[in-house]
């Protein structure tokens, strides 16, 4: 996969191979070339490292360098200064918990992909105005499969919609059926002190889960 320099067009190439975002929240710089390979020869494209993690650019800059068509940046972005800083790092991605207009402007101004997170249709129109890439629907527990659905029906039909918060291969399903686009994966697919070998049986079944239009699987097998 070559991703294009556009946001949209790199986002649209990465969702089409794996619309699944890795959420490395704790990676360390040591872990982060082990992990992205296990999520990467997976087939993982997006990966992003929430930067309340233990060095969270030195991690970014690592996975670029090593994953260049990965689309690759960070989560738990707050501030224009932030986003800044990520793409200092190599960083394309920006991911956020809510929505706050001058991350997105300061994304766009540097030509990458933002995903801000939204609860309502109010946050979800608001930040699409603002040239949101696409959704993420945070925190997933407060937001059923009815919650997606009405959404998608009012919502313009090429948003990407993102369930992130308590996403597992066993509850994919019914949110696939409701219109989610994919998801964003977080303690179910990494945690801090899970070896790669873990995080691959996870990822594959993650994979495994999505293709089956998340049939519950056993991720040993």
């Amino acid at each position: 996969m070559t991703l294009t320099t556009k946001p949209a067009h790199a986002l649209a190439q990465a969702m089409a191979q794996l619309p699944l975002i890795a959420i490395l929240r704790g990676l360390t710089p040591a872990e982060a070339p082990i992990i992205g390979e296990a999520l990467v020869s997976s087939g993982f494209a997006i990966i992003e490292v929430p930067l309340n993690s233990p060095e969270p650019l030195q991690s970014i800059a690592a996975l670029t360098q090593q994953f260049p068509q990965t689309l690759i940046g960070a989560g738990t972005v707050l501030n224009a200064q932030q986003v800044k800083d990520v793409h200092a790092a190599g960083g394309r991605l920006v991911v956020a918990p809510n929505f706050n207009t001058a991350v997105v402007a300061q994304a766009l101004a540097l030509n990458m992909v933002v995903l801000p997170g939204v609860a309502t249709p109010t946050e979800a129109f608001a930040a699409l105005d603002a040239g949101a890439n696409g959704l993420k629907l945070f925190p997933a527990e407060m937001i059923s499969p009815a919650t997606v659905k009405a959404l998608r029906a009012v919502l313009p039909k090429d948003a990407a919609l993102m369930p992130v918060g308590g996403i597992t291969p066993h509850n994919m399903a019914a949110y696939l059926a409701a219109g989610a686009s994919g998801f964003g994966l977080g303690s179910a697919l990494f945690a801090p002190g899970r070896s790669a070998h873990e995080v691959r049986v996870q990822a594959e079944a993650f994979v495994r889960a999505f293709k089956h239009r998340g049939a519950s699987l056993d991720p040993t097998r």
